[in-house]
């Protein structure tokens, strides 16, 4: 049998996107939960260059970055694919993929550590970003179509993570009125079984975003 380890920490959105994959294709595979204030020898081996998880170990070969590591994963273990067979329609994919992480989660976060003024230009840079998944998503049941894809893995941390945010922060973002189909999405992903069976305590996530919050507005207040 394949040797297949997974360096994580328990509340890492990126390493969930690894786990929800790895189970939607009922791969079997070992969990190395990490310390990320004391990491180990063996994460720093793996991953050198940016020190950090998800790390995915096959066979001794590591992988590194969840999205790199999510199309591994999918060229790998062919069943329940998560990019469609069209070359056209997976470049889209990772297009969609790729604003997520360099346009939506990073506008999101600033509105989580922002005050004042500047959480206010914050919200209204989330608000564009958020208004593309509303179309994109609009009239499907997950970005994929009928099946979770690897655009739905890239967006999970919204249906989970994005609720956190807004219970500490106190400012919602996504209501019913605004985006309807991006929050039907919300609850449809976050109810699917697999996905479901993986999410972090909910009571733990409150607790470590309430200090991370509290601290960044601290140094807001500060300037």
């Amino acid at each position: 049998m394949a040797e297949l380890k997974l360096f994580r920490t328990w509340s890492s959105r990126f390493s969930l996107r690894v786990v929800w994959a790895l189970d939607l294709k009922g791969i079997q595979f070992d969990t190395i939960f990490e310390d990320l204030t004391n990491k180990s020898s063996s994460l720093l081996q793996y991953n050198p260059i940016y020190k950090k998880v998800p790390v995915l170990v096959h066979n001794g070969k590591p992988l590194a970055e969840s999205l790199v590591i999510l199309e591994y994963i999918d060229e790998t273990w062919k069943q329940t694919p998560l990019l469609p067979e069209d070359p056209s329609e997976r470049a889209t994919a990772r297009f969609w993929a790729k604003f997520g992480d360099d346009k939506v989660l990073p506008s999101v976060w600033n509105v989580f550590i922002k005050q004042g003024k500047d959480q206010e230009e914050a919200i209204v840079t989330a608000h564009e970003n958020l208004r593309n998944l509303e179309g994109l998503i609009s009239g499907k049941k997950f970005f994929s179509g009928e099946t979770i894809g690897l655009v739905d893995l890239a967006f999970g941390w919204l249906a989970n993570l994005l609720g956190v945010f807004e219970e500490v922060m106190g400012v919602t973002l996504i209501d019913h009125e605004k985006y309807p189909f991006l929050l039907t999405w919300m609850h449809n992903f976050a109810d699917a079984p697999i996905i479901k069976e993986s999410w972090p305590p909910r009571d733990k996530l409150i607790t470590k975003y309430k200090v991370l919050h509290e601290a960044y507005t601290s140094k807001e207040a500060a300037k």
